[in-house]
C-alpha cells in the first residue's frame, strides 16, 4: 500500500539518528512544540498502526500504536483510538506527536577525545563502554552528559532528549562521532548523513575469512521477533527497514581478517547483524556470536569507526576525521598477526 505524505519533513532514523522537526501546520503553530504529520491513503489497505509505521519508518510501531491508543490520531477529521482501524482509499491522517519528556540532563566532567572543533560541531573519539545519551538503564554518565559539560551551548538542539547528537555508535563500539553546536548545523549534518555524502568508514575483525575481496550486502533489518535487544534480518514486508553495507578486505590472518565496512544507511547493530548472517560475526559480539576464542580480553566487539568524512555544513571544507585505534583493538591485531 502507498501513501501520500503532506506538510511534513519526516525525522531520520532514530535509533542511529536524532529525531529532527516537522513541519508544523496551522494547529501546531499554536502550540510549537507539538509535530503534526498529515498523510492521505492512496489505496485500501493495511490496519492503521501496520500502514503508519510503513509510511513513517523513523517512528517505531510500538511508539506510533502508543499515539494512537492515546488519541493523537485523526482519521477523516475523528479522532481514532483502535489501531486495527482499516484504511480506505482518500482516507485523510493527521498524527500529533507531543514533545518528548523533558530529562533532567546534568553536565559531567567525563575526559573527552577530540579529533576537531570549531564553533560550529564537534568530531570526539567516542570510547568503549560509553553510552551516547541517556535511556532505561543509563540515566547518566553518557556521552551526551559529557558534552554538556565540554560545550557550554549545546542543550536543546536537535531535541532535548538527544542534544547536539547527529548519529550514534552502541555501547561497546568505539570511533569518530561528529555533533552539532546549532540547529541550522544539526539539520545540515543529518542531511548528509541521508543524503549519503558524509562517509562511515568502519573497522571489524571478523571470525572467518570471505571468498571474496570485497562486497556489497543489502538486506533489510527490523528487530528480532523473539529477543529484544537484538535485531535480525527481516524482509520489509514484515517491518525490515532498507539497509546497505559494503565491505572490503584489508588483511588476512589465517580463520580471522581485518576488514573495511562502508555504511549506506544506518540501522542499529547493522554491521554485526549483516556480518553475522553471512556467517562472519565479529570477534567478540557477544550478543551475536560467541565472541571468538581468542586469548584477548575485549571490552565489546572488535569494530570501531575509524574515519569520518564530511562537508563542513558553514565552510563547505571536507573534513576527514580519523580515530586512532584502541589499545585493545591493535593487541589483537598484533595477537592475530604472530599467530600467522
Amino acid at each position: 500500500m502507498k501513501g501520500k505524505l503532506a506538510n511534513s519533513n519526516q525525522s531520520l532514523d532514530i535509533e542511529d539518528l536524532a529525531l529532527t522537526n516537522s513541519t508544523k501546520n496551522s494547529e501546531s503553530s499554536i502550540n510549537p512544540s507539538i509535530q503534526t504529520i498529515e498523510l492521505y491513503v492512496e489505496k485500501d489497505g493495511d490496519r492503521l498502526d501496520k500502514w503508519l509505521s510503513l509510511q513513517l519508518p523513523d517512528i517505531s510501531r510500538s511508539r506510533l500504536q502508543k499515539l494512537i491508543e492515546s488519541g493523537n490520531l485523526s482519521l477523516n477529521e475523528q479522532v481514532c483510538p483502535n489501531k486495527k482501524t482499516k484504511l480506505k482509499i482518500a482516507d485523510r491522517l493527521v498524527l500529533k506527536i507531543p514533545p518528548p519528556t523533558k530529562l533532567d540532563l546534568q553536565p559531567e566532567n567525563i575526559p573527552l577525545d577530540v579529533l576537531y572543533e570549531d564553533e560550529h560541531l564537534i568530531v570526539i573519539n567516542k570510547q568503549v563502554g560509553i553510552v551516547v545519551h541517556p535511556a532505561p538503564g543509563h540515566p547518566n554518565g553518557t556521552l551526551v552528559n559529557a558534552l554538556l559539560y565540554h560545550c557550554d551551548n549545546l542543550a536543546g538542539i536537535g531535541g532535548v532528549e538527544r542534544p547536539g547528537i547527529v548519529h550514534r555508535l552502541d555501547k561497546d563500539t568505539t570511533g569518530a562521532m561528529v555533533v552539532a553546536k546549532s540547529d541550522l548545523v544539526h539539520q545540515h549534518l543529518q542531511q548528509q548523513i541521508k543524503a549519503k555524502t558524509a562517509r562511515r568508514e568502519y573497522w571489524a575483525v571478523i571470525c572467518g575469512s570471505p571468498k571474496e575481496n570485497k562486497g556489497k550486502i543489502d538486506l533489510p533489518i527490523g528487530r528480532h521477533r523473539s529477543d529484544r535487544k537484538k535485531m535480525a534480518i527481516i524482509p520489509t514486508e514484515k517491518g525490515g527497514r532498507d539497509a546497505i553495507t559494503h565491505w572490503e578486505v584489508i588483511t588476512r590472518y589465517g580463520n580471522h581478517t581485518l576488514m573495511r565496512f562502508l555504511l549506506e544507511t544506518g540501522r542499529t547493530h547493522q554491521i554485526r547483524v549483516h556480518s553475522t548472517y553471512l556467517g562472519y560475526p565479529l570477534v567478540g559480539d557477544q550478543l551475536y556470536g560467541s565472541g571468538g576464542s581468542l586469548k584477548v580480553n575485549l571490552s565489546g566487539q572488535a569494530l570501531h569507526a575509524y574515519k569520518l568524512t564530511l562537508q563542513h555544513p558553514i565552510t563547505e571544507q571536507i573534513i576527514e576525521a580519523i580515530a586512532p585505534l584502541p589499545n585493545e583493538f591493535s593487541k589483537l591485531l598484533k595477537v592475530l598477526k604472530n599467530r600467522q
